[in-house]
């Protein structure tokens, strides 16, 4: 009998046979029926990436940007699908948010995987190719006045990320009172879920499990946090805030 794969070298392995063989999204699940959204919101269905693979490098690698979105955030895709057709969930009717406000009303199947599709797609859209600079205007302005400086916002939001515990996402939210907050939430929930303690509407995300990182960066999470800043995408983070 063959000894079983570390998963190190499972995930490195099946990372790049995915890659030679030109990985297809074919295979993704269908919604009988889905909710045509509008720009800027996520909806049912797992968008394109806006940017290949290789074009978050040296911050986040090829072989984990492929993985984690052919793998990863596809399975979420999927079974968040089957779990609205178990759950007779009429996915024209009702928005992904609107399904997340009243996540405690269904299974432990559908927070997971309607957190973990909702999550990745945002978080894709978090980032872009090239070198970040700050955010500005107005949002700015409510980093200021919610945490004192760009500076301080940045290290307390690095900070929530370092400090989750286990696998999470760390956030920026817009409240209801419309003040920004920061905080973190385990596994694939989020602000927008009846069952966590921060809420609000998610404004930036960052992924600390560890398929986010681990083949470049090993155990080494503060080090991704601190390269991932380079790639934060502050103009659809000021589309987010925007929107209120």
């Amino acid at each position: 009998m063959s000894k079983p794969l570390h998963r190190r070298q499972f995930i490195k392995t099946s990372g790049q046979a995915g890659i030679s063989a030109g990985i297809l999204l074919s295979g993704l699940p269908s919604f009988a029926s889905v909710k045509k959204v509008s720009a800027g919101e996520i909806g049912y269905v797992q968008q394109p990436l806006p940017y290949g693979y290789p074009a978050l490098e040296p911050a986040i690698d090829a072989t984990t940007m492929t993985i984690h979105y052919t793998k990863h955030a596809a399975a979420y895709t999927k079974n968040l699908a089957d779990a609205c057709l178990a759950e007779k969930v009429d996915t024209n009717a009702t928005s992904l948010e609107q399904l997340l406000k009243n996540i405690s009303k269904y299974s432990p199947k559908m927070r997971n995987n309607g957190g973990g599709h909702y999550n990745h797609e945002l978080f894709w859209q978090c980032m872009r190719p090239g070198t970040a600079s700050m955010p500005s205007g107005s949002l700015l302005n409510a980093i200021t006045t919610s945490f004192g400086s760009w500076e301080a916002m940045k290290n307390q939001f690095s900070d929530a990320g370092k400090n989750r515990f286990g696998s999470g996402w760390a956030w920026l939210v817009l409240t209801a009172d419309k003040k920004l907050a920061i905080g973190s939430t385990p596994n694939q929930d989020n602000p927008l879920m009846d069952v966590t303690e921060l809420k609000g509407k998610p404004l930036l995300g960052l992924d600390v499990w560890e398929h986010a990182y681990y083949l470049n960066y090993q155990n080494r999470r503060a080090d991704y946090i601190t390269n991932w800043w380079n790639l934060v995408n502050w103009e659809f983070v000021q589309n987010q805030y925007n929107q209120g």
